[in-house]
């Protein structure tokens, strides 16, 4: 979808957690599904991840990221709360807005550019309302797409 990683429309949806640990439940589970991954795999080398800090970005938003064996490229699921959870941010706000990233082990640079791109795309304070008032998560994928497109052009 991007030149920096993929997102495919059944990888963005919109969720019910009351906790980090279910967040990092549903990534997980839609990562496994979507792109065909092991999601006991995944869900430990994201708490891996989160194990270092937390990858709450602040301003409502988390983009928990890891590393995995046996990926060609990045693919990234996004995930709309219902309501706010408490992620362990920088800025102590609850997040609203959760980004993952899946990177291939070896890939340092590519890893980079491509959690620099989603940190771009969600420091933008009119994308993020646009995001979370979005009507489906159709019209959801279709703005991230949007974006994701301009930017990659």
């Amino acid at each position: 979808m991007t030149a920096l990683f993929t997102l495919m429309p059944e990888a963005v949806g919109t969720i019910s957690a009351d906790s980090k640990p279910a967040i990092i439940e549903h990534l997980s589970g839609r990562f496994a599904r979507v792109y065909a991954l092991d999601e006991e795999q995944v869900r430990e080398r994201i708490e891996e991840r989160e194990k270092l800090g937390s990858t709450g970005f602040g301003r409502g938003v988390a983009i928990p990221h890891a590393r995995m064996p046996d990926l060609v490229r990045p693919v990234a699921v996004v995930l709309r709360l219902e309501s706010p959870v408490g992620f362990e941010s920088a800025d102590d706000m609850p997040v609203d807005i959760v980004f993952g990233l899946l990177s291939p082990e070896q890939a340092g640079a590519v890893h980079l550019h491509a959690l620099a791109a989603i940190s771009r795309m969600m420091r933008d304070d009119k994308m993020h309302a646009a995001l979370i008032e979005a009507p489906s998560d159709e019209a959801l994928y279709a703005l991230l797409a949007n974006v994701l497109d301009r930017d990659a052009a």
